[in-house]
């Protein structure tokens, strides 16, 4: 079976936070922050499997600490998981005052792709081997993780039944 090291998928995205990224309180739109987790997730997902990619869930994303304008942030990604063909990656977001030089991380997130073929179906990817103590601990926690997921998305299944699809003028 084919492996890949979690390091040959690590990527790394640093922006800026501009007046036009913030919200009333002066902070990062959690939503332009969310954008920038799916981007760099999907190139670490892909880059691990060397296949296309699609986003089944975003697992998580725990907002720490607000990220201001004299702010920059830093996300770096990386492949913790795998299945037989979805791939779980971690993101962790450091947002650092350029004024003051002060890092912290600020956000993490956990996202779940799965990679297609020529044809858009599954395929099989590479497991992931982790090496430093951040890749290990969080492939330890990984089946966890992965159990909630199917949880989740069975919990989200059943939902879906109830709701409906008709227009609200109907």
């Amino acid at each position: 079976m084919e492996q890949r090291f979690s390091r040959e998928s690590r990527c790394y995205k640093t922006a800026r936070v501009f007046p036009t990224d913030v919200n009333n309180h002066n902070t990062l739109f959690g939503g332009k922050l969310m954008a920038y987790i799916d981007d760099i997730a999907s190139i670490a997902a892909t880059k691990h499997c060397r296949r296309s990619v699609v986003t089944a869930s975003t697992d998580s994303v725990d907002f720490l600490y607000p990220i201001r304008p004299t702010d920059s942030v830093c996300l770096e990604a990386f492949v913790t998981w795998t299945g037989r063909s979805s791939i779980e990656v971690f993101v962790k977001v450091v947002k650092e005052d350029l004024l003051r030089g002060e890092r912290e991380v600020a956000a993490t997130s956990f996202l779940t792709f799965v990679a297609l073929d020529s044809d858009r179906r599954p395929v099989a990817v590479p497991a992931v081997v982790p090496e430093t103590e951040e890749e290990l601990k969080l492939f330890e926690t990984a089946e966890q993780r992965a159990e909630m997921r199917r949880t989740r998305r069975e919990q989200s299944k059943r939902f879906a039944e109830f709701l409906t699809v008709k227009h609200p003028w109907d």
